[in-house]
């Protein structure tokens, strides 16, 4: 018998041959990480001093397993404890946090960061005593009554193409006009955000039209998702049970690099780095 006739005297396959794929097994490990203690190992600031004339952009969204980014419109039925936490700790490291004005209405928007001693601890850490609140929005419908708005020590920059202004909000208000073809030009507008109010670290928090304009544009650096352990099911028929992108479809799919998965009661944080896959950049 020859040796290609006995399989024993055949040659091992090489498992790392071109056909194989080969998967890493994700585990818990015993080494826990708090949410502040993960966020600070991220060093935000290092990695802004890579991005030039803008913002490092980070993009934060959560998600049922089957795509629901919200459930009658708001996000909150999805989230779990873990996530919010995630959620305040991220703000708490950033120079600015962004929405979409649609976002700020439906989720009605309070001060960024809530808490005295929260304020306390991003000044002990060398940073503004708050984040800025960024706003984006085309039309300027923002009733005065949201909480972010109607807070006097509140300060907000809103980003629009717009020439009106906000009435009879009792927050400190800048604006960042950026129109060109009649919609706002993200990339100057972020750039004028980045000259005018040292926004290094920017934190953008949707919603999925806003999101999509972002990528677009070449101008997200970081998208953190936050998977729920959900099936929401349903059909979108009536516009509020949206993905965590909605609007244009992109020529090509975006590329992401996987950087972190962190796991909370089948919760998963998953920290993809958003390749440069556009040359759109300021």
């Amino acid at each position: 018998m020859s040796c290609a006739d006995d399989p024993a005297a055949a040659p091992a396959r090489d498992p790392r041959s071109a056909d194989a794929q080969h998967f890493a097994r994700l585990e818990a490990r015993a080494d826990l990480l708090s949410a502040s203690e993960f966020v600070e190992q991220l060093d935000f600031a290092s990695r802004a001093s890579a991005v030039r004339l803008r913002p490092y952009v980070i993009l934060n969204m959560i998600s049922t397993v089957d795509g629901r980014a919200s459930i009658g419109g708001r996000s909150g039925a999805i989230g779990g404890r873990a996530d919010r936490v995630l959620f305040h700790a991220l703000r708490a490291r950033v120079d600015g946090v962004m929405a979409g004005a649609g976002t700020v209405r439906v989720e009605r928007y309070g001060r960024i960061i809530a808490s005295e001693a929260g304020r306390s601890q991003r000044l002990q850490r060398g940073l503004s005593e708050e984040p800025l609140a960024c706003i984006v929005s085309g039309r300027l419908a923002l009733p005065a009554d949201i909480p972010l708005l109607a807070d006097p020590a509140a300060h907000v920059a809103i980003l629009t193409p717009s020439a009106a202004s906000v009435t009879g909000a009792a927050a400190q208000i800048d604006y960042i006009r950026a129109e060109r073809d009649g919609r706002l030009d993200l990339p100057r507008a972020l750039a004028e955000l980045s000259e005018r109010f040292a926004v290094r670290t920017l934190l953008c928090e949707g919603g999925p039209h806003l999101n999509v304009e972002l990528l677009q544009a070449g101008l997200v650096d970081e998208l953190f998702l936050s998977l729920a352990p959900k099936l929401a099911g349903g059909e979108d028929v009536t516009g509020e049970s949206l993905r965590i992108l909605a609007g244009g479809e992109f020529e090509q799919p975006l590329e992401l690099e996987l950087l972190t998965v962190l796991e909370n009661e089948s919760h998963l944080f998953l920290r993809y780095a958003v390749r440069d896959s556009t040359p759109k950049r300021v």
